[in-house]
């Protein structure tokens, strides 16, 4: 996969097209919107999903690993779906979870699904914050946060294609979500593009890289559907 160069506030991060930055500076890999144990959160109340998202996700994320070799990684919050989910994981998806958290320093930031704990709501890494949830004021130097799921559109010759996506600006960066079994909002609703009223960059996934253009260009895509 080819991972676009992204400079921001005198650093410079990597973009991945499997929907994770890493900073090479710190050797450190920044992860959004894991969701494990999604699945098995909707069968508590009969929403019947294949229990493989946090196989899946992790597997994904040990890829990636392997790939950049972090010391640090830093999890945005919402990894788990709900309170009791790292409880009700397989044996063997919470040994390999528990491989890699022995592996790397984890920094885990709590998110609004995440169960009730001592992991902070926020991180500042030389002067760039990094929480679940875009503040709604005009961040410092550079904020990365998740929780919104960015997706994107764009019209092709042969069809309509949408995918998750990055968003980005020169002082925000909201990553797309990691999990397996998660969702998305499109990049042209009200809660993503009020935190860029100046216009910004998506940066869409695809198979072995990203498509880059500018966020009114997703505006247009909407438009024409």
């Amino acid at each position: 996969m080819n991972a676009a160069p992204l400079h921001r506030a005198g650093h410079r991060f990597l973009l991945d097209p499997a929907g994770i930055v890493f900073w090479p500076a710190h050797k450190t890999m920044i992860v959004a919107d894991l969701h494990l144990e999604k699945a098995s959160a909707g069968a508590v109340h009969g929403q019947l999903m294949p229990p493989y998202d946090s196989r899946t996700t992790l597997d994904r994320l040990a890829r990636l690993v392997r790939r950049y070799r972090p010391e640090t990684i830093i999890a945005l919050g919402d990894s788990f779906h709900d309170s009791a989910g790292r409880h009700r994981m397989a044996a063997e998806d919470a040994a390999r979870l528990a491989r890699l958290e022995s592996a790397q320093r984890w920094v885990w930031i709590a998110g609004n699904h995440d169960p009730a704990t001592d992991w902070p709501t926020d991180w500042t890494l030389d002067a760039v914050t990094l929480r679940h949830q875009a503040g709604t004021e005009p961040p410092g130097a550079l904020e990365f946060s998740g929780h919104f799921h960015p997706k994107a559109s764009i019209i092709t010759r042969a069809a309509r294609i949408t995918r998750p996506c990055f968003v980005v600006d020169h002082q925000r960066v909201i990553l797309p979500s990691f999990g397996a079994y998660t969702g998305g909002l499109d990049v042209t609703a009200a809660p993503i593009r009020r935190l860029f009223p100046r216009g910004g960059q998506v940066f869409l996934l695809g198979t072995d890289r990203l498509h880059c253009f500018a966020l009114a260009d997703a505006a247009r895509a909407a438009r024409a559907a």
